[in-house]
């Protein structure tokens, strides 16, 4: 059975991130809405068929400009909610 996640970003320039796990915690895809393109398609595709607890722990804290999270710190947050 797959799970789908939908996250709304705080701080972010992307507004949101669609999630699907499998049954073992094991990430199928993500999507982000907004943000930089390069960027969130680079992490998308970095972390699909990686296990959600260690995308999260790698992910988790990434700071960009000084926000206090990024695109890829609110992946963790979405993830380690979806735990």
């Amino acid at each position: 059975m797959t799970r789908h996640i939908t996250h709304t970003c705080q701080g972010t320039c992307s507004r949101q991130i669609d999630i699907e796990l499998d049954e073992q915690g094991t990430i199928l895809s993500v999507a982000f809405a907004g943000g930089c393109h390069g960027n969130t398609q680079g992490i998308a595709a970095l972390v699909r068929g990686m296990r959600a607890e260690e995308a999260a722990e790698r992910l988790g804290g990434i700071d960009c400009r000084g926000k206090g999270t990024s695109c890829p710190d609110q992946l963790s947050r979405a993830l380690r909610e979806a735990l």
